[in-house]
């Protein structure tokens, strides 16, 4: 339990800090990042907690075998995980946009739309997942699987379930992690082209180790980009292959099923990619650092101030 605190602990610190607005971010950015820390908190809650701590504790919770519940657990789980990996791939292409398109920053790279466009993604997550409410019955398994839920008659070895799901993990996360790597390629490959031909235009006058403060401008959003969505794909890639190869010997027979110790394996790596955050935050971003630091001393700050005043 003192590990699920401070993962709780954490991810709603890191909320409170970006929400504070002082940590040197765009507004649109701000937005951006607290939503997928807001997102990666409700995966924590509702896998990690929700759904394993019954599993670890089965004879406790026996009775929610029986309780009609599971399959709406499923949807909100796979709701708010797919909402956890769009809001990333939203996040890629506003970086995108903010260094590679210049003409488009201006009214793309607002608020305004990274409202409309978290908004957006999340009632869509919401919709393509109600599938998983009518894939299961209401009764939990209990058992550490893909499938935490009776599934309906026929669901397991049915074609048509089998597209609709596979469809449903295209989406989530095949096609995100395409879209990650294509936004992040152009981006780099579009700052390495424009800091070659800045440095040319710049001249030898200016010595090769010159400081280019527009460039350097850049390196910071650049640096915090790669480094989120290049987590995102490392730690969720794991368990994409094994659910897809789980599913897909499920349909055809000469497949084996894959062992459950790469599953585990890829289960633990995707919760980290929700808890890892904050801690890419610290490493890229100075005011960040110091904001959090901020946010913790001040109960601290607070409780000494009291116990003060009532010695006094």
């Amino acid at each position: 339990m003192s590990l699920f605190t401070s993962l709780l602990t954490v991810n709603t610190l890191t909320i409170v800090v970006l929400s504070r607005g002082k940590c040197g971010l765009s507004t649109g950015v701000t937005r951006y990042l607290i939503a997928m820390a807001t997102a990666d908190l409700l995966v924590i809650i509702v896998d990690l907690i929700l759904r394993q701590i019954p599993i670890a504790y089965r004879e406790a919770f026996i009775f929610l075998s029986y309780v009609p519940v599971c399959n709406i657990h499923a949807f909100l789980l796979y709701a708010v995980t797919g909402c956890s990996v769009w809001f990333t791939v939203t996040f890629t292409f506003d970086r995108f946009v903010a260094i590679c398109c210049q003409k488009l920053k201006t009214n793309y790279c607002t608020e305004r739309t990274a409202a409309v466009v978290l908004g957006t993604v999340t009632v869509l997550s919401c919709l393509k997942n109600t599938f998983w409410y009518f894939m299961f019955k209401g009764g939990y398994l209990l058992s550490n699987s893909p499938w935490f839920c009776w599934a309906r008659p026929g669901a397991g070895f049915s074609l048509i379930w089998g597209i609709a799901e596979f469809v449903q993990y295209l989406i989530t996360p095949v096609i995100p992690f395409v879209l990650i790597l294509l936004f992040n390629i152009s981006t780099i490959r579009y700052v390495l082209v424009a800091s070659r031909a800045r440095r040319r235009l710049r001249g030898p006058s200016k010595g090769e180790n010159g400081r280019d403060p527009e460039m350097e401008s850049r390196r910071k959003p650049l640096i915090l980009l790669l480094v989120i969505s290049g987590n995102c794909i490392v730690l969720w890639a794991v368990h994409a292959i094994f659910v897809v190869w789980f599913r897909l010997s499920g349909l055809i027979l000469s497949w084996n099923y894959p062992e459950f110790a790469i599953g585990e394996l890829g289960y633990m790596l995707q919760i980290m990619s929700c808890c890892t955050d904050t801690a890419l935050y610290a490493v890229t971003q100075t005011k960040f650092r110091q904001q959090f630091k901020e946010v913790v001393k001040s109960p601290v700050s607070l409780i000494v101030k009291c116990t003060q005043r009532r010695r006094v």
